[in-house]
């Protein structure tokens, strides 16, 4: 511990000094390791010792299974992210500006539909229904035939008035009817896609039930009916509201000179029945009304043409008619008796289907032969019913093919104008009656060749296409659509540029003025204002042969419209609707009570001789 250091003087030694410190300590140490060990108190207890772990579950009881806890914790959590992410999405999307989807705009023949469909609202007579969406117009002629004494009716207050003025002529508006009902058989699925079938359905039920007014409908044999309501002259020499008329209007009812009309009202209430062949009451009450008038109208035939005598709507002959109503209680009934009826060689013959006249293939209220043709040419593409239908059938289905050829610029068979408006009238006025009528007909018969896997037909040595006829339909729509050279519409309220003066004594004279008088309402007539009342959808009487129009009431050979005119042009406006598709027409409705036809073995030979 002391030491000497070299140089003589006394020094600590430290290192041994602490090494001694240590020795000592480690025997103590050592000393109280040999004691027995002494207990901790609880403190030290908690300081030294961890509290027991419990052992983790591999399971996670649910009640009814036992699932894992991972696989279980992991659903969870996927769970949870997926809901965090999904609602974080939604939020994002919802605050986040973005387009609606706008719907494609129609084209223009379903939009000029629409209106025209709206011209039968504004010609209703009767007590208007709640919904008729005219607002200039209102209840009128209320005590049409119930101021009559005697007689086979009661009431004949409903259908359409026919033009600019208030008479309600029965034959044009079964034609217009029976147009309706045709184009909604064939083309009902573009009605439903327009939004318009219930309309159009409701505007024949309107048409339909008049006429059931108009004779002994509940009788199966009936010698008169009535012809019209309203004399031609008195409602057009009056100009006023139909609203404002409260004078007697006369009933004339036709006895032995209505063949013509008979088979045209039979017409009507037999294509009525089959667009309501869903509700069978109805339809059955339609079908025998129209087996009722068509009887009359073959038991007055030979009588038919000796007493004609009115003015208005004459018809030029009844045999087309007769044609054209037997083919319609045929689809209506099934009954092959007017099959052999319309397809006996004497029947076609007397009708026309053999001559070559002027008019032979132009369709309109006076012509039936054209529509009736192309009616059993449906039969024979899609049922082939066979013989002995099948000479007469041929027949009107070569024919339908002549007249479809004579509406082709190539043959020169009509002349059109410069704007190119076919002149079926020859040059007469009041032009688009007949070319609406016509763009129908060539539509339809294309939409059949494609419904039947027919690429076209045969004018002479030449073939055509399906789409010619689809081509000529669409040049004469868009003509009165407004392309033509006075770049105006004839259909009123569609585009810029249409006609502002109808001859309609409703649309001229404002709804808020007292009654005029019959005379005191000519100056609304001749008045250069505007019309008050727009009559949308009215396709007025259209150009002269020279592109020419006179946009004056009282023109009425360009501005007058009518129920026959309006019903073929909604005809050709849905038939040309939409896209073409080969699903155009429904095949089978019209079908819906024919039954099978099992064609007769024809005739053996004559025996051989030598």
């Amino acid at each position: 511990m002391y030491g000497r250091h070299p140089s003589g003087s006394l020094q600590i030694n430290a290192a041994d000094s602490i090494t001694a410190d240590d020795r000592s300590r480690n025997k103590q140490e050592l000393d109280r390791a040999t004691l027995p060990p002494r207990p901790l108190d609880a403190t030290r207890q908690s300081w030294l010792l961890e509290p027991p772990q419990p052992k983790k579950k591999k399971y996670i009881d649910l009640g009814c299974i036992l699932v894992s806890r991972k696989i279980f914790l992991w659903t969870l959590g996927t769970v949870l992210v997926t809901t965090l992410l999904a609602g974080s999405i939604t939020m994002i999307v919802r605050h986040m500006p973005h387009h609606k989807k706008t719907e494609p705009k129609p084209d223009n023949y379903t939009v000029a539909l629409h209106k025209a469909l709206m011209f039968f609202n504004a010609q209703k007579s009767g007590k208007l229904p709640e919904n008729n969406n005219v607002t200039w117009r209102g209840d009128s002629c209320m005590q049409d035939g119930k101021d009559q004494t005697g007689g086979f009716y009661k009431d004949l207050v409903g259908g359409y008035y026919d033009a600019g003025d208030a008479t309600k002529f029965n034959f044009p508006m079964s034609y217009a009817m029976t147009m309706l009902s045709w184009s909604v058989i064939e083309y009902s699925a573009k009605y439903e896609a327009a939004g318009e079938l219930d309309h159009v359905k409701e505007l024949i039920k309107w048409g339909a039930d008049y006429f059931l007014k108009t004779f002994n409908s509940s009788a199966d044999t009936i010698d008169v009916m009535v012809e019209q309501v309203g004399s031609g002259h008195d409602e057009r020499y009056c100009w006023m509201r139909p609203e404002d008329i409260d004078h007697k209007r006369i009933v004339t009812p036709c006895y032995d000179s209505c063949s013509h009309l008979g088979a045209e009202m039979a017409a009507a209430l037999a294509s009525a029945s089959i667009v309501f062949k869903d509700n069978r009451v109805y339809s059955q009450k339609l079908v025998n009304g129209a087996k009722t008038l068509y009887k009359y109208a073959d038991s007055v035939k030979d009588r038919n043409s000796k007493n004609q005598s009115r003015e208005f709507y004459k018809s030029s002959m009844f045999w087309d008619e007769l044609l054209w109503g037997g083919a319609w209680l045929y689809y209506a009934t099934g009954n092959v008796t007017y099959l052999d009826h319309v397809t006996s060689h004497d029947m076609a013959r007397k009708a026309g289907a053999f001559w070559n006249s002027p008019d032979y293939g132009v369709p309109s209220w006076d012509n039936k032969l054209p529509g009736a043709q192309l009616l059993l040419t449906r039969l024979r593409l899609f049922l082939s019913p066979g013989y002995p239908y099948e000479d007469i059938l041929s027949t009107f289905h070569n024919q339908t093919g002549v007249f479809m050829c004579s509406y082709l610029p190539y043959f020169h068979k009509y002349k059109r104008t410069k704007g190119g408006l076919i002149m079926l009238n020859h040059g007469d006025p009041k032009p688009l009656q007949y070319a609406v009528n016509a763009a129908f007909l060539a539509s339809l018969y294309s939409d059949y060749l494609n419904a039947s896997d027919t690429p076209g037909w045969s004018c002479g040595p030449n073939f055509y296409s399906t789409h010619v006829l689809r081509d000529f339909a669409t040049s004469q729509m868009d003509y009165i659509l407004g392309k033509n050279p006075q770049n105006m519409s004839y259909l009123v309220d569609f585009g810029e540029h249409y006609p502002k003066h109808v001859h309609h004594r409703g649309a001229s004279i404002p709804k808020s003025v007292k009654k005029e008088s019959c005379e005191g309402g000519w100056k609304w007539r001749d008045t250069k204002r505007d019309d008050p009342n727009i009559i949308v959808g009215a396709m007025v009487a259209g150009p002269d042969k020279h592109d020419g129009f006179h946009d004056l009431r009282s023109k009425y050979n360009y501005t007058e419209p009518t129920l026959a005119g309006n019903a073929g042009l909604v005809a050709a406006l849905v038939a040309l609707s939409g896209e073409e598709t080969s699903g155009d027409i429904d095949i089978n409705s019209i079908f819906s009570a024919v039954p099978p036809l099992t064609p007769a073995a024809p005739p053996p030979p004559a025996p051989w001789t030598p």
